[in-house]
């Protein structure tokens, strides 16, 4: 699913008109009625109190269009104007004007905090006082009028966007937003509903299809994208009746350290369960026999240190090497990664101690091969990227990271989001409970064994990363989130792959019975 900017939404509306030649006024018409379906068909005339909030531009013409149908439909209906400016767009006075035709209750007016109506936590609030234009904070009152939406705590449903919330930065303070239980964005949904900073601004979101044009949809390219189940389904590739292992490539695993041979065994079996024909894995003495024992499946080869990497040798060509993983950064490691990257041209995924040690030597990121993955978590991204002001600083020095070392930037996080030619790509599965040591590690098995399948580093990342947080979703369904752990995800891969190919349940239609003639 494509996320637009807020240009690309306007060029959207504006070409839609065109087009399908109808006026503004009847697209808003068009977006206000779906809204009022929504709450329809959920609500079925109970007479709850419903405040509508209304600001003085387009988003606050569709309250008005909202709140007009609920109001011929019998509800419960209150229309407030956040009377914050002199200016008002057309289609708010055109939707004022047919409010007042609907109803002799005309909506109140709002000036100050002394016009605040009394809301109960049992009814619903519908905010429509800001959309995706706006430029600047709120006025005092206002953000006050935000704070009593929350004192109250009715249900809110947010139209398109949470009032106070802008499309391309960060607000300057919490308060200064409507925090709602639910959004309902036209069209697409905001890329501030994935970043952690803003994302709290909304529990829930929908978005509703108010009939933009189709051509545009299709044809424009945007920064960010939605994945899910019907964007990664195009990336699997079927395994051939007649294939071997040597067909779905050899995966090398680089890692470990005394203590720390756990994260190698979890990236060999996860780029096993994915797929990989081979797996190796390099790790100290140490882990040899833990290694043999624990993974049969896995071919061990052993660094002449006894607890950590010291130099990376092996006399075989795999087809990607996964690296980093509780590999530690000692100086003679350091200087063994140094030395190997200096000669290597294989493809790499690096993870974890690996990132570490390229933030401490910089210089080495020059000599990673193009399209490289970097899996850093938040903490290590930073130490990457440097410190940012926020997620919209965090993805432009993201993107430009990612283009001058030319590599795919994998940032973890509750929506993991992909870097790459300057494209965001951001991940729909996961949950709370992959919050544990080692979930990180099978990612970077995962990701590894897909490329030794042949899939290209990008599409590893993006698939990978669907692969990882569904077989977590698929695991929370038998232990909850506290009891999830990172061995549980690698062993639910497999139905996080036999899912992607399950039909949702149809409702069953019980069958006429006929009485049979006696």
């Amino acid at each position: 699913m494509k996320i637009f900017s807020k240009e690309q939404i306007y060029e959207g509306d504006q070409l839609t008109s065109k087009k399908q030649n109808i006026s503004s006024t009847e697209l808003m018409e068009r977006a206000g009625i779906q809204i009022f379906n929504w709450l329809h068909v959920r609500m079925q005339g109970a007479q709850v109190p419903i405040h509508v909030f209304c600001g003085i531009g387009n988003n606050g013409g569709d309250g008005l269009v909202v709140a007009r149908h609920l109001i011929t439909h019998g509800y419960n209906v209150h229309i407030y104007v956040v009377n914050c400016s002199d200016k008002r767009s057309k289609d708010f006075l055109i939707n004022y004007d047919l409010i007042k035709q609907t109803t002799k209750k005309w909506p109140e007016m709002l000036g100050c905090q002394a016009d605040f109506p009394e809301i109960h936590k049992d009814d619903i609030i519908v905010d429509a006082v800001f959309g995706i234009g706006l430029n600047r904070p709120a006025n005092d009152w206002v953000k006050l009028l935000f704070a009593h939406f929350r004192t109250s705590k009715a249900f809110t449903l947010s139209i398109d966007i949470p009032s106070g919330v802008y499309t391309d930065k960060t607000p300057e303070d919490d308060n200064d937003v409507v925090w709602a239980n639910y959004t309902l964005s036209f069209q697409s949904p905001k890329l501030v509903f994935f970043l952690p900073e803003t994302s709290k601004f909304t529990t829930q979101w929908e978005v509703l299809d108010i009939g933009i044009d189709r051509e545009f949809l299709f044809a424009t390219q945007t920064e960010a994208e939605l994945i899910g189940k019907h964007e990664v389904l195009p990336i699997y590739k079927p395994r051939e009746k007649f294939a071997h292992k040597g067909d779905y490539g050899h995966s090398l695993i680089i890692g470990g350290s005394y203590g720390k041979i756990g994260s190698v065994v979890l990236a060999s079996k996860a780029a096993l369960s994915i797929g990989a024909g081979l797996v190796t894995s390099f790790l100290p003495k140490c882990g040899y026999q833990i290694m043999q024992t624990v993974l049969p499946e896995a071919m061990v080869i052993t660094d002449e240190n006894e607890t950590l990497i010291s130099d990376i040798v092996f006399d075989f060509e795999p087809d990607v090497i996964g690296l980093g993983v509780g590999m530690g950064t000692d100086k003679v490691t350091i200087t063994a990664l140094e030395k190997f990257l200096k000669n290597n041209t294989t493809p790499l995924v690096i993870d974890a101690d690996g990132l570490n040690i390229l933030s401490k030597k910089k210089a080495l990121l020059k000599l990673l091969p193009e399209t490289t993955v970097l899996t850093p978590h938040p903490k290590e991204l930073e130490r990457l990227i440097g410190a940012w002001k926020d997620d919209f600083d965090k993805l432009n020095k993201a993107k430009a990271f990612s283009k001058k070392y030319k590599v795919v930037l994998v940032i973890k996080g509750a929506h993991t989001i992909t870097v790459f030619n300057e494209k965001y790509y951001i991940n729909t599965t996961g949950n709370p409970g992959m919050a544990t040591a080692g979930t990180g590690d099978v990612l970077t098995g995962v990701i590894t064994g897909l490329i030794s399948q042949g899939y290209d580093a990008l599409a590893a990342s993006v698939f990978g990363i669907y692969l990882h947080g569904k077989a977590a979703d698929i695991a929370i369904e038998d232990v909850g989130y506290q009891s999830l752990i990172a061995s549980y995800i690698n062993d639910a891969l497999g139905e996080a792959y036999i899912d992607l190919f399950k039909q949702p349940e149809q409702p069953q239609v019980e069958e006429e019975k006929t009485e049979e003639p006696k």
